[in-house]
């Protein structure tokens, strides 16, 4: 990954302005297709499977009126008046009149009709007018809900003075989020910390700029994706959030490392390629573990979240994409301007405080590690208590900013009629098969009206074609409340009952069974969804760090940060603390999906912070194996860019906090505490004491482990390899080699400490003790093998690093195994191959194929008459001796260890 990345950052200098161009070429591409084709965002939650969804699917087709959204019309009469009163009869039936006459409405219920009940409060003076719509809530037009905010207005002077009138319901419900000048505050405090972070202007805005470019790229992917998927209305928003905090802290971290190695005296270009090799490799492995965890939001099946995991996962991908790209090219552009300058005296006195502070932080922390362990556990179990009370809902009209035609509408109905009519429930029953389906329907009601937890049944009556029978059931409580679940549940649970005695059950739905069925799905999938994070955590540091520890102590890191989190969601959004000072103007339940969206985002963020620090203190204890010593050298040296990093994405996400959007406030409050708990008290806390605590034993990894699982490098040790031996061997040699062996996989040594210089032309057979023993020297060389050791350069190319480029290069003969190997080295030869390696020679007898092969090697150049190295193996010199050059001819003996048995492993083919 490394070299690969090395090279990316290379072409990236080489073609700098064309790669700023054709990002801004993209974006102006896409931008063009979402301002065409999207179709707008919707806030339909849709569970295909469930109870309340099919059953709001079947109404929608045998009682169309009852599809579609609703507005509501809450009229008060002047104190002392009653709704019921000839004026207020005049009134009420002239503005239905008129409502029913405007385009879209399909159904006005009468407050005052004798087919409706409860609609009117106790002391007649407040009624409720219920208007169904044909159109979907997100798709009103203005002028449908115009009209009605100017029919409430005439209404109220109908009315008489005194009077009041609100229009609402679940079309006003419906606000697309906005940007606003409070999210450019956490842009703004970015700046700074960059500015101070970097000592440098140019260097601050980079970043910057780069985030932008990112998510005004995946902000119009998500908007072109309306044409053909279904979006949440909170995916922009998501995604804007999401691409700010990575985009400018995958940028600071290459960055980061760019300005210190041109401190370090690197020229402009290899520093841009190395950030990109280093930095750039943990940037990938960071963002792909966020993706991974944002696409298990599908989990729980449930369209809408996976369509906003993947949407949120190509706006990580996008800012991943354009930190890799974009930051080289402008880093390019700055040229020398970032090379740190010449240290004054006082700045050396404040970066020599800042690290003797980092150091005294981590001498301190690890001191007593035990002691900062419980201490750490305990706050954090302490700061995890108030999720007991976590609640989860969809929110409603009640989450709406005050002052908001729905806010206030909703604030009415629950002031006048009780907080159960903001959260219908719609029971519907089969009545086909009855000859009495008013009598079925009206029985069905008045068990429901005697049920514990029922206000009232305003509603029970068959549809025009007689098949499906619909009851209103309004709850005590709110929609949110646990009695309202309790009720929906107790209702379901009738089912059997009327089965038995009427001949048909019922199903639950409406907007408010919908939300609780959501809830209580997502809280099922929060398990398993826990157990792919965490075991992806283990999985995936085990093989980043070669250890067993480091990854558990990961994990139970991240356990704890995601606790506290919920912790603190609960206390301000369920427990009401401090909802004032943040600007929250509804306490309750927090939107269904959060806790699944924060594991998924935390997680990635939580790894990303795991690998920057623990790989520096990995890289210290390879080279010096002092636990105590790598531990403070690897935290001194790095958390300062963590720190820097951590206060970014806080001050992005905390900027989100005041936003009108109810579905956004509790995501960016969580994110903005998790990662401050993540960054501060698990990783440059927990963690340091924890590595301690264990000493060497923090590296240890059994062996049966390290075979099985593949090693991925995210630290740029493979592109360290590379550079350190880019003048190595300094000459044309075709094959060289030193201290080079061939591990298996059980990581014993199968051969070690050969060396090797083939030239071009020349012949290199290797008689090996078996033939296994030689022909995994051959398959090594040929790139086909994995475990190698040592330093090898083949046909120019490092091995293992660039294995797949050493197959294409070389040719491999089989000897045992083809029936015509002349011809396959001929045909090698044709195609122009340097270096030709034959396995096992002297199993060729058929006495054609000899003189064939001999002649072959004798000619040793290709079609184009470019010389041709052999490496040949064998067991019984006697039977090639004939078929080599003699002139050109090296040889080799190779032996098993004298202290070792034969081979036994298993080779690691590529």
């Amino acid at each position: 990954m490394s070299s690969l990345l090395y090279r990316l950052g290379r072409a990236v200098v080489r073609g700098r302005a064309w790669v700023l161009v054709a990002w801004l070429a993209l974006l102006a591409v896409l931008g063009t297709g979402a301002a065409l084709f999207q179709q707008g965002m919707e806030t339909e939650l849709a569970i295909p499977g469930s109870e309340s969804q099919d059953t709001l699917d079947h109404l929608n087709n045998v009682f169309p009126q009852m599809s579609g959204s609703s507005a509501q019309l809450v009229a008060t009469m002047p104190p002392g008046q009653r709704i019921d009163s000839p004026q207020g009869r005049e009134a009420l039936d002239a503005v239905i009149h008129r409502v029913e006459a405007q385009e879209g409405v399909t159904a006005v219920m009468n407050p005052l009709s004798d087919m409706v009940k409860n609609q009117v409060t106790p002391d007649g003076d407040t009624a409720l007018i219920t208007v169904q719509l044909s159109y979907a809530a997100t798709s009103v037009p203005d002028s449908v809900k115009n009209d009605l905010l100017a029919e409430a207005d005439t209404l109220e002077r109908e009315l008489g003075p005194g009077s009041d009138v609100h229009a609402g319901g679940s079309i006003f419900a419906v606000n697309m989020p906005a940007v606003g000048a409070t999210e450019a505050v956490g842009v703004i405090v970015a700046l700074l910390v960059l500015l101070l972070m970097l000592r440098s202007l140019v260097g601050a805005v980079m970043p910057l700029i780069t985030a932008l470019v990112g998510v005004g790229v995946s902000m119009t992917i998500v908007l072109l994706s309306t044409a053909f998927v279904t979006v949440s209305s909170a995916a922009p928003m998501l995604g804007l959030m999401l691409g700010l905090a990575v985009g400018i802290d995958y940028s600071l971290f290459i960055v980061s490392r760019h300005r210190e190695q041109l401190a370090a005296g690197l020229d402009v270009p290899e520093s841009i390629a190395r950030s990109v090799a280093t930095a750039g490799s943990a940037v990938i492995f960071a963002g792909v573990t966020v993706i991974i965890a944002l696409l298990a939001l599908a989990v729980p099946g449930i369209p809408f979240l996976t369509v906003m995991g993947i949407l949120a996962g190509v706006s990580i991908a996008v800012g991943v994409a354009a930190s890799l790209t974009v930051i080289p090219a402008l880093l390019s552009f700055a040229g020398e301007r970032l090379r740190p300058k010449r240290a004054k005296r006082t700045t050396r006195t404040r970066t020599r405080t800042r690290t003797k502070f980092s150091l005294r932080w981590v001498r301190a922390v690890t001191k007593a590690p035990l002691l900062t362990i419980v201490i750490v556990i305990a706050a954090l179990g302490i700061c995890t208590l108030p999720a007991a009370d976590l609640r989860l809902s969809v929110p409603d009209a009640g989450a709406q900013a005050v002052g908001t035609p729905a806010r206030d509408t909703y604030d009415a109905v629950a002031e006048q009629f009780g907080p159960g009519y903001n959260a219908p429930l719609i029971v519907t029953t089969d009545v086909i098969g009855t000859k009495d389906p008013l009598g079925q329907v009206n029985g069905m009601a008045d068990e429901i009206r005697a049920l514990p937890g029922v206000a009232a049944v305003p509603m029970a009556t068959p549809n025009e074609t007689i098949d499906t029978g619909i009851i209103q059931v309004i709850p005590t409580s709110g929609g949110e409340s646990q009695e309202t679940e309790d009720l929906v549940h107790r209702l379901r649970d009738l089912s059997p009952h009327f089965e038995q005695t009427y001949g048909a059950g019922i199903a639950v739905t409406g907007m408010t069974a919908i939300g609780i069925d959501l809830s209580e799905k997502l809280s099922d999938a929060l398990l398993p969804f826990g157990v792919i994070v965490v075991g992806l955590t283990l999985v995936l540091l085990a093989m980043v760090f070669r250890s067993v520890w480091v990854p558990i102590k990961a994990a139970l890191g991240y356990l704890l940060s995601v606790g506290a989190t919920f912790g603190a969601t609960a206390f301000v959004f369920n427990q009401g603390h401090l909802a004032e000072q943040l600007n929250i103007t509804h306490v309750g339940g927090v939107i269904s999906f959060l806790p699944l969206l924060l594991m998924a985002i935390l997680f990635g963020l939580a790894m990303d912070y795991e690998v920057f620090l623990v790989s520096r203190m990995r890289e210290d204890y390879t080279h010096n194996r002092d636990a105590k010593r790598a531990i403070e050298a690897g935290f001194s040296n790095v958390s300062p860019v963590v720190v820097a990093a951590a206060v970014i994405m806080i001050s992005v996400f905390a900027a989100f906090v005041p936003h009108g959007d109810s579905n956004i406030k509790p995501i960016a409050f969580g994110l903005a505490v998790g990662v401050f708990v993540d960054a501060f008290i698990v990783r440059m806390t927990l963690v340091p004491a924890v590595m301690a605590l264990l000493g060497d034993r923090a590296w240890w990894l059994p062996k049966w482990l390290s075979r099985k699982l593949p090693a991925l490098d995210v630290e740029g040790e493979a592109l360290e390899h590379e550079i350190r031996l880019a003048n190595w061997p300094g000459n044309d040699e075709v094959v060289s080699a030193r201290g080079f062996g061939v591990h298996d996989d059980r990581d014993e040594p199968v051969f070690e400490g050969v060396r090797i210089a083939l030239r071009p032309g020349g012949v290199l057979a290797v008689q090996g003790d078996d033939d296994d023993l030689s022909s995994a020297m051959l398959h090594a060389l040929g790139g086909r093998l994995s475990g190698v050791r040592g330093d090898v350069r083949v046909m120019g190319l490092l091995l293992p690093q660039r294995a797949r480029a050493v197959r294409s290069a070389t040719a491999l003969v089989r000897c045992r195994e083809s029936v015509a190997p002349a011809a396959e080295i001929a045909s090698a030869l044709a195609d122009g191959v340097r270096l030709v390696l034959i396995d096992e020679l002297d199993a060729v007898a058929d006495t054609e194929q000899r003189r064939e092969i001999a002649r072959l090697l004798a000619q040793a150049s290709t079609s184009d008459g470019e010389p041709v190295a052999f490496v040949v193996t064998h067991q019984n010199p006697s039977l090639v001796s004939g078929l080599l050059p003699e002139h050109r001819l090296s040889t080799m003996r190779l032996s098993t260890r004298p202290d070792a048995p034969a081979f036994a492993g298993r080779l690691l083919e590529v």
